[in-house]
């Protein structure tokens, strides 16, 4: 899966945004959602599959890595299934709200396999720091692990 792009959204009175029809029809119109906290204090949405691809991806971590096992407990204690209405509003749990600081203003974003939903002011100050560095952080990224 392939999500890209930035799209400003709001939160209604009871704390849910639409996904953009374009999304939808990319992540396959799914009915669920995975919201789970993420980095930076912003969420990430997944599908079922990807979320599976994701937990496979940590089970290759053997018992015994006792990072893995906090980071997997936290993580998966945390994510909340989130259904789609007709017309695409997520609600989303208060909890997970708070977590990410999420007011009426939001940034969804696509970041390649899964989405990130971020308070929109928050998500100007992270452009304005990291966009002067994107060449440094685009040369990083592309060398040979």
């Amino acid at each position: 899966m392939l999500l890209t792009g930035t799209h400003s959204r709001t939160l209604d009175d009871k704390k849910r945004f639409t996904l953009p029809k374009r999304v939808r029809e990319q992540l396959g119109e799914p009915a669920t959602l995975f919201v789970t906290p993420g980095p930076d204090q912003c969420l990430w949405l997944y599908t079922q599959v990807e979320l599976e691809r994701l937990a496979d991806k940590l089970d290759k971590a053997p018992a015994t890595d006792a990072e893995a096992r906090v980071f997997r407990r936290l993580y998966f204690a945390q994510t909340e299934a989130v259904e789609l209405d007709r017309t695409g509003r997520v609600l989303l749990p208060e909890r997970l709200l708070q977590f990410a600081g999420l007011q009426h203003e939001v940034a969804l974003i696509g970041v390649r396999d899964h989405l990130e939903l971020w308070d929109g002011q928050r998500w100007r100050q992270y452009l304005e720091t990291h966009a002067p560095r994107f060449d440094a952080v685009a040369e990083g990224a592309f060398k040979e692990r």
